[in-house]
């Protein structure tokens, strides 16, 4: 059977799913602080994590991802959505703690770029995007998706801050 785990639920309660927030409220399955470890979760558990607008919120992203391994089955699909670097509105929450970039999982992909700690990378990317906006606006999506994800380097080095981004999207592949 296949196990799949939504972290940092808040009302967005998945059926199929463990749900996991920090409030308990109808629908929320596991109630724990993302910022405690180890998480209450065996390793090897999950083929499928989903963390939608919520890893922006936790205090070490580094100790997050390696709990997100830990817990993950070789070969599970993880899926993250956040808000881009350049999204203005997004600055607006105060307990955002960080934004994310197209390349910012290169990081726990590339053993060079990990500090030398691992061997291996504990991720590979599958897929990747930016999103233009969300909601209301979404139509425009198929107007400037494809031209802020056709070079996203470029895009972010001199383009997203004339037209910035909503969000990203990511789709990992654990490594183990």
């Amino acid at each position: 059977m296949v196990k799949k785990l939504n972290v940092g639920c808040a009302g967005d309660i998945k059926k199929g799913f463990v749900n996991l927030d920090f409030v308990k409220q109808e629908g929320v399955d596991v109630v724990h602080d993302l910022n405690k470890f180890p998480w209450p979760f065996k390793e090897d558990t999950f083929d499928e994590i989903y963390a939608s607008h919520v890893l922006e919120h936790i205090n070490d992203l580094v100790k997050v991802m390696e709990e997100i391994h830990r817990i993950s089955k070789k070969g599970a699909k993880i899926i993250i959505r956040g808000p881009h670097f350049s999204c203005g509105v997004s600055y607006r929450d105060p307990t955002h703690k960080r934004f994310f970039s197209y390349f910012t999982f290169e990081y726990f992909c590339n053993p060079e770029e990990y500090y030398k700690r691992k061997e291996i990378g504990l991720f590979e990317i599958k897929r990747r995007k930016l999103n233009f906006t969300r909601l209301a606006f979404k139509s425009l999506n198929k107007i400037f998706n494809p031209v802020i994800n056709s070079n996203p380097e470029i895009y972010e080095r001199f383009f997203c801050w004339i037209l910035p981004c909503s969000g990203a999207l990511f789709e990992l592949e654990v490594v183990k």
